[in-house]
């Protein structure tokens, strides 16, 4: 398998592993194309930008929703969970954008509406669970960035 290079408007050049290339079969909510790759600075980052790899300038924000908020559930129906192909909810990854801002506490994550990853193929769903809201706060004023906590 060849890798894929991305010239990308926000990264420059880079070179990305075939295998790293994700296929959304549906696409993702109001953006276009249905190729894209993860791309984070270490394993350790707390964001990473899923980028397409069909137009250069189309990179979003996400993160582990754990990571901000450890009880976190995505609720799937049993037909939605077999029609994506979700067998195993350990294989899968879960991953919800998210909108920056210039001052941290008004960052914000997409919780209703996660990506689920398996198998190199990933899904925008719309999550069933009743404490998912659309815009759920990353930090509280004055919450170290780096720190583990939750951010109600």
């Amino acid at each position: 398998m060849q890798a894929v290079v991305l010239e990308s408007t926000r990264f420059g050049q880079l070179e990305i592993p075939a295998e790293a290339a994700l296929e959304f079969p549906n696409g993702l909510i109001g953006l276009g194309g249905t190729r894209y790759a993860l791309l984070a600075r270490s394993d350790e980052s707390a964001f990473m930008w899923l980028h397409s790899l069909e137009d250069p300038a189309l990179a979003i924000p996400v993160t582990v929703p754990w990571r901000f908020f450890p009880d976190y559930e995505v609720e799937l129906s049993d037909d939605e969970a077999e029609r994506l192909g979700v067998t195993d909810p350990a294989d899968t990854q879960v991953y919800v954008t998210v909108r920056a801002a210039e001052a941290l506490e008004d960052f914000t994550a997409n919780l209703r509406a996660p990506i689920l990853v398996a198998d190199g193929r990933g899904f925008q769903i719309i999550n069933q669970s009743k404490n998912a809201p659309v815009r759920c706060p990353l930090f509280q004023p004055g919450m170290n960035p780096g720190s583990e906590e939750q951010a109600a």
